[in-house]
């Protein structure tokens, strides 16, 4: 974290390829994937949180509105973004796989959407340059981007890290504007 290839084209262009690699391991369908995120988002929207609650309200009728088909999962990493990176001379590696999990591939773009990307379009270009291909179908990618987060700024407020929890809202905010 804090290294300056993290704002190089080429690193980007390498994590992309290194996701790719991992995605392209396995592919199976799972018919309860959706289902299973929304009832996450659901139970997040009924605990404790600082989301006003007519937002609240209108996720919770939102989310009950959405379809539930089956999914494509692959092997994710569950937290892909810059800070999980080493960057060794001009080689990228990658650490941290506790949120390992089959899921869509498209679920690992989320928390760089959020940060990594954000003013960045050189970035992503290379990112989907290393990947190949943009795994990110728009619907059920706006419907990714409002869980993720309600996820985070539920989660943040639960642990007091008010500058995640601001993000969170701020992600939010602008995923809503998708729907």
């Amino acid at each position: 974290q804090g290294h300056p290839a993290e704002q190089e084209w080429e690193t980007y262009r390498q994590a992309g390829r290194l996701l790719a690699t991992l995605h392209g391991q396995l592919a199976v369908l799972d018919t309860e994937f959706h289902a299973q995120q929304n009832a996450r988002a659901l139970a997040w929207l009924n605990g404790e949180h600082r989301i006003d609650a007519e937002t609240a309200a209108e996720l919770r009728t939102l989310i009950e509105s959405w379809p539930t088909p089956p999914a494509t999962v692959v092997p994710t990493h569950g937290d892909w973004q810059a800070r999980n990176w080493l960057i060794e001379g001009d080689q990228v590696r990658v650490i941290d796989f506790g949120r390992a999990a089959l899921r869509p591939a498209a679920t690992d773009f989320a928390r760089m959407a959020a940060r990594d990307f954000r003013g960045r379009a050189d970035l992503e270009e290379a990112f989907l340059a290393g990947y190949g291909t943009d795994p990110r179908e728009p619907e059920e990618w706006a419907r990714t981007q409002l869980r993720e987060a309600i996820g985070t700024a539920a989660w943040a407020y639960l642990v007091g890290d008010e500058a995640f929890e601001a993000q969170g809202h701020r992600m939010l905010a602008e995923a809503l504007t998708a729907f």
